[in-house]
């Protein structure tokens, strides 16, 4: 008796032809093997069906994480089970924990991280924008200094109205070492403007290494424009304070 043999569907080529213009890569290339599952499990039509939507949807959702992970421009990725909680000498631990069920998104409310260096601060906005871009939010990480830098350049070629919307537009905005190095009034009125922008509208996540009495000396000892962009920084806002020594210091220390 002659071996039954599996020819093509008349209309195989017509089917992955539109399912690669409707963009719906997983069904292309699981459509066929996924058949033969079906056939093999006596699947009705609608659980074979499930099965590649279902697949598809998945695909989506992780193209949508990863572009979410490479439009936020992390330098590097962390985690919170990345973090050392024994290190530093103070931190509220269950505060932290709370913000990464992320009701701060929902809210567009700020969390202000406030430490001397090497504790952890930049590690711990990493991780919460991390923690974002896997729920699907749209996510910015960027240096203070990197700000003002990008505006003053797109202020001299008269395009600083789209660089400002460019920080405006994420959902979390991620600004990093805010305070390490002396910013001028043209920088002062321009992280102003992208604090009221987002007020209400957006999260900003900060990282400095100075406490809000302070903040005039990073502003330009503008204590007026110091004043108005508090008010609006903190009126929905958590400030996470980590005390203790470096932990880039921390094999030193340990000789």
């Amino acid at each position: 008796m002659a071996a039954h043999r599996d020819y093509p569907h008349p209309d195989a080529e017509a089917l992955c032809s539109h399912l690669s213009a409707l963009k719906l890569p997983f069904m292309l290339e699981h459509h066929q093997t996924l058949a033969q599952t079906a056939a093999d499990k006596h699947w009705s039509h609608l659980d074979y069906f499930s099965e590649l939507t279902n697949g598809e949807a998945a695909a989506r959702d992780d193209r949508r994480v990863q572009r979410c992970i490479a439009q936020a421009r992390f330098p590097v990725l962390k985690t919170l089970d990345q973090f050392d909680w024994n290190w530093p000498t103070q931190i509220n631990r269950l505060l932290i924990q709370n913000l990464f069920h992320l009701d701060f998104v929902k809210q567009n409310a700020n969390v202000v991280f406030i430490s001397g260096t090497g504790l952890g601060k930049s590690h711990l906005m990493t991780a919460l924008g991390h923690a974002a871009c896997l729920r699907g939010h749209s996510v910015l990480f960027t240096g203070a200094i990197e700000i003002i830098n990008t505006l003053s350049a797109a202020h001299a070629t008269g395009s600083i109205k789209r660089a400002l919307h460019h920080y405006v537009k994420p959902q979390v905005l991620c600004i990093d070492e805010l305070g390490y190095l002396p910013i001028d009034k043209f920088g002062a009125d321009c992280l102003f403007q992208i604090i009221s922008h987002r007020y209400e509208r957006g999260a900003t996540l900060i990282t400095t290494n100075r406490v809000y009495k302070k903040w005039a000396g990073i502003f330009n000892n503008d204590a007026v424009l110091t004043s108005a962009l508090l008010d609006r920084l903190l009126h929905h806002a958590e400030t996470v304070l980590i005390d203790g020594k470096s932990y880039r210091s921390k094999d030193q220390v340990e000789i």
